[in-house]
Order: structure tokens, then C-alpha cells, then sequence
């Protein structure tokens, strides 16, 4: 279920980190703002604000002067931890009833979901949009730097990004698009949009130079991926989880259904999952990666697409869709996929997708959860399931029903059935 921001939650927002401003540098700057069912502040506080105490215990002397009994919203900076691992959040939900929580970050120091964290048992936590995370990011930046959300600590990730490999084959062909234009334009048509505008080319030529730019960028990343800095390095598990999705979905034996793989990548997954199908068909933007898994299945059948046009592809074809870890990627448009898949899947039909949920601490061989925040370096532990969540609202939109998501410890899945 999606939920509903407040109209002016993003002021709001912004309140909670001009407050987090006033915090000592020394410290963590943390910003907090209760707001009532009139959308009027009740009160704020911010990390500091007492010497020697947290932003939870400046607002809980506040609450008691005022004696609120209730709130409607509240917007905090960070979901921070005490010294003892217990959250200030939780503690605050727990003495003072509140409809709405909004969240920038978690902490620099969490790296894994804990049982009592109110952003995870809660449900329905809005959070703070890109462009604000990163604001609070560059209040933090020295806690955040030295945490295990910063991706320096995997070489693959912090050293390949997609941004970058866009901004540099755009520029290649005579565009001077810098990484950070191409962040504040993450869609393929915000991104042609902007070509369009700023050097007046015609909207099918921006639209033709953005897809081999994407194109190029995702097979130089993953057309030979080396799974070495995987996340599924560290769990060998990974085919038994997706095949325990399937078995809950499907109660077809895999190697006789019709499989349509959506998004190939280095083709490591589709041939540990799809050598013994005798009908399989592959489509990704990137040839390489097609590439190798046509020597890996001779059999199969190879389409070079995006999963948002898969119109190469006849209606109500295919018993099963898989697209693992591309629901989450840079300028993907879910809508149109999910509308895609639901064209091209017969009715009963099963698709199952996966969210990236994970980066590999490779010096210490240990999974870091969450995905990484656009334009930064740092990542954020709550995105996968923000991330599941919204793809299993377009899904529902598309029309698929029986809507089930399964975390396991690297990524996140999810299965639905055609109507």
C-alpha cells in the first residue's frame, strides 16, 4: 500500500534540517519538528540543543512543559541510536502517539535491520526525497564518511558508477552533461529531455543517444561483471532463495515452463538458474552480456531491449518472468515495465523480481544492507524496502495480484501472478 505524504511535508522537512543546523559541529547534527493535525509546529529540537543531552531528550522536556498528548507528524533528520543500541525514535513513539513519521537517514553506525527498529516493525514510514537525504548527508558527512555505509569499503561500486559512465559517453558524443545533471535526471526521458533542451536536438535523436549511452554504461558495469565484489559472494544460498520463491508461486516444474529473463547483466545468473529450461528467452539493453549467455544456453533465444519496450515480444507468451536486481537500477522506468511484463505474461501467469539489498564490506566479507543513495557515496539501509514497496504498488497498478515479498539476507524478492 502506498502511503500519503502531508501537502506541506516537504517544508517541514526542511524545517527539521535548518534545525539539525544550529546542532554543535562537533557532534551529529540531528533535527526534529512534532507538527499537529493543523500542520502547526508543536514543537522542535535539535541534537546539542542541552549539552551533553540528544535531540529525544530536548523534545521529551519540551513535550512535558506542553503537556501534548498526541501529535499528527513527526520529521527527524536521522533515526539515531543511543549508546545503549536503542533507538530515541522508538522511545519517543512510545511515550507520545504520532499518525505520521518521516525519516532523512539511518545512522552512520547501522549497517544491518534491528528487530526494534520503529522504521522497519512500524511500516508505512514516509521518508525524506533524494535531494534532502543528501542535504542531511553533508551536515554528517564526516560521521557518514567513516561508516560502513560509505562505498569506498567495496572498490566495484565506489570505482563504477552508472552517472558517471553516462555523463562520460554523453560527452563523448558531444555533449557536456556532468554526472550531476545526469542525477538530477535520472529518467530516460528527463534525460532526453534535457539534451532536447540545451542543445535543441530533435526529441528522436536525444531519445536514439541516451539509450546507447545507457546501453554502453550498463554493459561496461555489468557485461562483465566480476561477481567477486557480489553480495551473493558472501551467500551461497542465493539460487535456493530464488528457487523457494518460485516453489510458493508456481507449482509448475521450472526446466518445462516458458521463462522470459528480463535484465542478464555478465549472464552469471541466468545460467545458474536457467541452464536445464528448454525454453528460455533473454532480453537486456547490453549485447555482451547476451553474448555470454548465448555460449552458456545455445538453445535460448536472445532479444536486445529495454524492459520497458519489450514490444519484439508477443502477448500472453510466457509462463514466467524473472528480472533479478534491475527494478532498482539507475533511469529505470517501473511503470512501464511492470505494464510490460503483465502484456507479455499469459494469464495465471507468475513474475518474480528481486531489489538489491546489499553491498559486499569486501575487506571484511560481510554484507552492508540498503542501496546506494543517487549521487552519493554513502548507503542507506531502509531503500531496499522502500524500493520493494513501490514496486509491488506497480505491479498492483499493472494488474498482477497475490502481491508477496520475501527479504533474504542479500536481496529483496518479490512474486505476483497475471489476472
Amino acid at each position: 500500500m502506498e502511503a500519503h505524504m502531508s501537502p506541506n511535508s516537504t517544508y517541514w522537512m526542511k524545517y527539521s534540517i535548518g534545525i539539525a543546523q544550529r546542532a554543535p559541529q562537533s557532534g551529529r547534527r540531528v533535527g526534529v519538528a512534532l507538527v499537529s493535525e493543523h500542520d502547526e509546529l508543536i514543537c522542535s529540537a535539535f541534537e546539542g540543543e542541552v549539552r551533553g543531552a540528544s535531540w529525544y531528550h530536548a523534545l521529551r522536556h519540551r513535550i512535558q512543559e506542553l503537556g501534548t498528548p498526541s501529535a499528527h507528524s513527526v520529521y527527524l533528520t536521522i533515526n539515531t541510536l543511543s549508546a545503549d543500541w536503542s533507538f530515541e525514535l522508538a522511545e519517543l513513539l512510545e511515550e507520545t502517539p504520532i499518525d505520521r513519521v518521516y525519516i532523512g537517514l539511518p545512522d552512520p553506525a547501522l549497517t544491518r535491520y534491528l528487530d526494534d527498529d520503529p522504521i522497519t516493525a512500524r511500516g508505512n514510514v514516509q521518508r525524506f526525497p533524494d535531494e534532502l537525504q543528501r542535504e542531511i548527508l553533508e551536515q554528517n558527512r564526516d560521521f557518514y564518511a567513516v561508516s560502513e555505509q560509505s562505498i569506498e569499503c567495496n572498490p566495484h561500486y565506489s570505482t563504477h558508477r552508472i552517472s558517471e559512465a553516462v555523463s562520460t559517453r554523453l560527452r563523448s558524443r558531444g555533449f557536456a552533461v556532468s554526472r550531476s545533471d545526469v542525477n538530477a535526471n535520472r529518467g530516460r526521458f528527463a534525460l532526453a529531455s534535457l539534451l532536447c533542451q540545451r542543445y535543441g536536438v530533435e526529441r528522436h535523436e536525444a531519445d536514439r543517444v541516451v539509450n546507447e549511452a545507457l546501453s554502453e554504461a550498463f554493459d561496461a558495469k555489468y557485461g562483465a561483471y566480476d561477481y567477486a565484489y557480489d553480495a551473493r559472494a558472501a551467500n551461497v544460498r542465493w539460487t535456493v532463495d530464488f528457487m523457494s520463491v518460485y516453489r510458493r508461486s508456481s507449482t509448475k516444474p521450472l526446466p518445462t515452463v516458458n521463462v522470459l529473463n528480463v535484465g542478464v547483466g555478465a549472464g552469471h545468473e541466468a545460467a545458474a538458474l536457467f541452464s536445464g529450461c528448454t525454453q528460455v528467452t533473454f532480453v537486456d539493453i547490453a549485447e555482451r552480456g547476451l553474448a555470454n549467455i548465448s555460449e552458456r544456453i545455445p538453445s535460448s533465444r536472445t532479444v536486445v531491449s529495454s524492459a520497458e519496450d519489450l514490444s519484439a515480444l508477443p502477448e500472453n507468451g510466457y509462463d514466467l518472468y524473472v528480472s533479478l536486481r534491475t527494478y532498482n537500477s539507475s533511469f529505470f522506468d517501473t511503470s512501464a515495465a511492470a505494464s510490460e511484463a503483465h502484456r507479455v505474461l499469459k494469464p495465471g501467469a507468475v513474475i518474480i523480481l528481486s531489489v538489491a539489498n546489499g553491498f559486499l564490506y569486501t575487506q571484511r566479507g560481510c554484507v552492508v544492507s540498503g542501496l546506494i543513495i543517487p549521487g552519493t557515496d554513502f548507503v542507506d539501509l531502509y531503500r531496499g524496502m522502500d524500493t520493494a514497496n513501490l514496486i509491488g504498488a506497480e505491479l498492483d497498478r499493472a494488474g498482477f495480484k497475490d502481491i508477496r515479498i520475501f527479504p533474504t539476507r542479500t536481496e529483496i524478492y518479490l512474486s505476483a501472478v497475471t489476472v
